[in-house]
């Protein structure tokens, strides 16, 4: 049985998705975190991982057989092409464990979790798309405060991604995240509140 309602929920990096997500999660929606789906997929032995080793080198293989992520990252971050490498070796796998998970949800709600969801097919899945949002330079202290990057790493990262406004545009639900967890737990409860009551029980 299929999630009834899904909702696509995304934002820049340091926006704050994953505490929204988590804040869904105990309103009772099952969440699927496409970061974490993407880690599964580059698990040692995998033909993705080959590909990326094949792509990017035998340096970023580590001893236990997976893959050196924060210097993949360093890697993609400067290279838009790298980047749409990785993602294309990447993506395919990750978009198909998706599916499949919302295919067998039993959830009355679910929540697929990913930053670069507007950029592919996986927005047309989605009954409604959140954006959260959040300053430039709060997100970047939270990759610093939170991840432990270095400031000028933090910086690349979110000079890498596509403006936020253009998720903006394309949201039905739009949720700021400069302010306190209380209110940031107010505006997601206010959303799910205006889900119709059968989507949501």
């Amino acid at each position: 049985m299929a999630a009834r309602y899904v909702i696509g929920l995304t934002g820049n990096i340091g926006s704050g998705k994953s505490v929204v997500a988590g804040i869904l999660a105990e309103l009772g929606a099952d969440v699927i975190d496409a970061d974490q789906v993407a880690r599964d997929v580059l698990a040692p032995g995998s033909p993705e991982l080959d590909a990326v080793i094949r792509r990017f080198g035998p340096g970023l293989l580590q001893a236990d057989g997976t893959v050196d992520r924060p210097g993949l990252g360093r890697i993609v971050f400067e290279d838009r092409e790298a980047l749409a490498d990785l993602e294309a070796i990447v993506y395919p796998a990750t978009r198909k464990r998706i599916l499949e998970r919302l295919a067998q949800s039993s959830a009355p709600v679910a929540v697929v979790e990913a930053i670069k969801l507007l950029e592919g097919p996986l927005a047309d899945h989605a009954d409604a798309v959140w954006v959260v949002t959040a300053t430039a330079s709060t997100r970047v202290d939270r990759l610093v405060d939170q991840r432990g990057l270095r400031p000028e790493d933090a910086r690349q990262r979110v000079d890498a991604q596509n403006p936020e406004e253009e998720k903006v545009r394309r949201a039905d639900v739009v949720v700021r995240n400069d302010g306190s967890r209380e209110q940031l737990r107010e505006q997601v409860l206010a959303a799910w509140r205006g889900l119709r009551t059968e989507d949501r029980e």
